[in-house]
């Protein structure tokens, strides 16, 4: 029993009024080089939906990379029907969803989608799916290129970010008009 349970049983247990639930999720993590890993983790409900996070659509990215930062907005203008969320793999949302070994790479692009994670071009190829509209056809491109060449090309692009697009001390701050879509 998770301490402070109020007795519920299931996977979606309350605490006292005032705190949020937490659930416990254990997921395959089924793709990229990570895909032979399970993890179990418990973790809080969003703040800002009724969806527990593991539902939820979410980008998470190197908030002090200046590419990734491009990235994300050009992410939140492709998202116009507001599918996606955001969180720095330094925060709090990715200390609860993504692996620590995934989190302490930072050249890893994560998307978490209904329970799985995505990572690096598989993450992207899912991100543009998610979006949908004319972005699919990229998105399942992009994932019908073999996966060992799409991540070399993921992994040289990673490995010269920092050179050809600078580090931000600092992550991403959102405007108030995307506050809602971050997590962290």
């Amino acid at each position: 029993s998770h301490p402070g349970k109020s007795g519920r049983s299931g996977p979606h247990s309350y605490h006292s009024p005032g705190q949020m639930p937490v659930v416990t999720l254990t997921t395959t993590l089924a793709s990229d080089s990570y895909r032979d890993s399970t993890s179990s983790w418990s973790f809080a409900m969003s703040e800002n939906t009724d969806q527990p996070l593991s539902e939820q659509s979410i980008v998470f990215f190197d908030g002090v990379c200046g590419l990734c930062s491009h990235t994300v907005d050009f992410l939140l203008r492709l998202d116009r029907g507001g599918r996606l969320k955001f969180a720095p793999l330094q925060g709090e949302t990715a200390a609860q969803l993504v692996p620590k070994k995934v989190r302490e790479d930072l050249n890893t692009f994560v998307f978490s989608s209904n329970g799985q994670l995505h990572y690096r071009s598989g993450a992207m190829a899912r991100i543009l799916m998610t979006i949908g509209g004319l972005w699919s056809v990229p998105g399942a491109l992009l994932w019908l290129i073999p996966f060992p060449l799409r991540n070399l090309g993921y992994r040289i692009v990673a490995r010269m970010r920092y050179r050809l697009f600078g580090k931000h001390e600092a992550c991403r701050l959102p405007t108030v008009e995307e506050r809602r879509r971050f997590l962290d």
